[in-house]
């Protein structure tokens, strides 16, 4: 049976993802700070020829998962009640679920495949993780993804 992979997920300010008001944060790593426990899942299909195999990316405890959605004509990202497990059981991809996981030593962005060019990023602002299509601009598009099995 498949398993997901679980960790933790920070950026290079030691800023990690947090659950809060059902919705994803990223804020300094402090003693009193629990970080989310995020579950990574390879999809089982091939998506694009040109890229490396997406992954689906939820949290534990509440078990949500990550999806890109258009709202107002501009994708955002979504924390949505789904299984992991359920979405790699699928007949198909789901797309709008997938990332693309590109790795550059030790840190990972996060690209979706439904929108591509548009990647999971954090402010230190203190607002919900989002999308941007600016990878190279002032928000955080680089993070570590630190397994814990």
């Amino acid at each position: 049976m498949a398993t997901s992979d679980l960790g933790e997920i920070y950026d290079l300010n030691q800023n990690v993802w947090i659950f809060q008001d059902e919705n994803l944060f990223s804020v300094p790593r402090k003693n009193d700070v629990v970080p989310a426990t995020v579950s990574v899942m390879p999809c089982k299909y091939e998506v694009s020829s040109d890229r490396s195999f997406p992954i689906y990316l939820g949290i534990k405890n509440p078990e949500k998962c990550l999806s890109c959605e258009e709202i107002e004509g501009t994708p955002t990202l979504q924390l949505e009640d789904k299984k992991i497990l359920d979405l790699y059981n699928e007949p198909e991809p789901v797309t709008n679920f997938l990332f693309y996981r590109d790795q550059d030593g030790r840190t990972c962005t996060f690209e979706s495949v439904a929108f591509p060019g548009w990647f999971i990023a954090s402010s230190d602002k203190g607002q919900p993780l989002f999308l941007t299509s600016n990878p190279g601009g002032t928000d955080n598009t680089a993070f570590v993804y630190q397994g814990k099995n």
